[in-house]
């Protein structure tokens, strides 16, 4: 905070640099609070404004973002529906009292004393996500912030406050989640994919009836049934919650883990006389992952990956058992001759199904390696070869694929084990 920029300026280390550093956390990015100060008397410091709402400030040399202290008052429905007020008169606790949490309403000054007008650091030890104030429920973007932070924090033990947990319904009740613009919504639920347990964004969603407004698809898999015997959890909401946190656990792509969470919508959709068998749900499957990547604007390659597992996890499970064409058209599918590595995220989540069961957690999964063997001996076909040794054109790429068969069919002699899964 030291520099000939920010001398004689009341300034402030706020939030979650704050929170991390007492949690023996690494800080990726500190934030700043200027209190007394005014936009023109930063810019003759050569602090950049880069704030359009509210003034903030980059700082001329470290590029630190330096904000000056500000209210906020609710003056329409939903996530843009603020006024916000910045000026020299705004105190230090004016500004921590509109944050969403105790734990990131934590200031500390130059000489490292930490300023705790709400009781952040009480919360911080007893593992609590309290909201600040009841100015929480003017937020709807709060709600996902607290899902998120608990998904973060859920390895230290982390839990939501009962109270806030409370006025969380009260907000989705009033329908203030159905102001959350779309882009937001993924744009959290990316972070929270990112995490290290996931699967505690969604089921705090769900706990407050926020995951029903917002993913009505993967909130009806719970109370879903499946067979026993492949899955011992039976429930299929709690599998893919496992699932998710088991693609956590095998990779940090965040595709792949979105993929982990989608695989089984359509299960949700199974008729109930059909229960607990699931016949069709991949199709059923695709055509819900589609409609979430449409109403969220999920990247592509989100939604090709997730539609592609969702479409083929079963086949991949049972890759021992089917014929040489049904595997090659599967890797066709999953455009494996230009895009090898999309095939290998697509197997990660499906060894996340696999292992995502109780009692499964840490069995091997052959089946995977069983495709990787047979992809690798569908790509090292030679081509060139095949098409200098056919005397008709039209007839190369039925040769290619004749020796795509019959190499996949080679590689496929050696016994894998495994058993199914759906």
């Amino acid at each position: 905070m030291s520099g000939a920029a920010t001398d004689g300026l009341e300034i402030y280390l706020v939030g979650g640099a704050v929170r991390d550093r007492l949690l023996c956390l690494p800080v990726d990015e500190s934030d700043y609070v200027v209190v007394g100060a005014t936009p023109q008397e930063m810019q003759r410091r050569g602090f950049t404004q880069v704030g359009r709402d509210f003034p903030v400030f980059l700082h001329p040399e470290t590029k630190d973002e330096y904000a000056l202290a500000r209210t906020e008052r609710k003056s329409a429905p939903g996530y843009h529906g603020f006024e916000v007020h910045a000026s020299a008169t705004v105190t230090l606790e004016q500004d921590l009292a509109r944050r969403d949490l105790t734990i990131n309403a934590l200031a500390e000054d130059w000489d490292g004393r930490i300023i705790d007008p709400f009781g952040g650091v009480a919360d911080l030890k007893a593992r609590v996500l309290r909201h600040v104030s009841p100015a929480f429920v003017e937020d709807p973007v709060r709600i996902l912030r607290v899902a998120r932070f608990a998904a973060r924090f859920a390895e230290l033990g982390f839990r939501v406050a009962d109270q806030t947990m409370a006025l969380m319904r009260d907000m989705v009740t009033a329908g203030e989640v159905d102001a959350l613009v779309p882009e937001r919504v993924w744009q959290e639920m990316a972070k929270a994919l990112s995490e290290s347990r996931p699967s505690r964004f969604f089921t705090v969603l769900r706990a407050c009836g926020a995951l029903a407004r917002l993913l009505p698809e993967l909130d009806r898999l719970w109370g879903v049934p499946q067979p026993s015997q492949a899955h011992p959890e039976i429930d299929t909401g709690e599998h893919v919650m496992l699932v998710v946190d088991t693609a956590a656990r095998l990779t940090d792509a965040a595709e792949v883990r979105f993929a982990a969470l989608c695989h089984d919508l359509g299960k949700g959709t199974t008729p109930r006389e059909q229960w607990p068998r699931h016949h069709g749900h991949e199709a059923r499957s695709v055509a819900l992952v589609a409609d979430i990547c449409a109403r969220y604007k999920v990247p592509k390659r989100f939604c090709e990956l997730a539609r592609l597992t969702a479409r083929w996890h079963g086949l991949v499970h049972q890759a021992a058992d089917v014929r040489p064409a049904t595997l090659l058209g599967m890797l066709e599918a999953v455009d494996l001759f230009r895009r090898p590595g999309r095939l290998e995220q697509m197997l990660l989540a499906c060894e996340a199904d696999y292992r995502g069961r109780t009692g499964f957690e840490e069995r091997a999964y052959p089946q995977g390696e069983l495709v990787r063997r047979c992809a690798r001996a569908a790509r090292q076909v030679n081509q060139r070869a095949i098409a200098a040794a056919t005397t008709d054109q039209r007839r190369i790429p039925e040769a290619i694929r004749r020796a795509r068969l019959a190499a996949i069919a080679t590689a496929r002699r050696r016994p894998v084990g495994g058993a199914e899964t759906g």
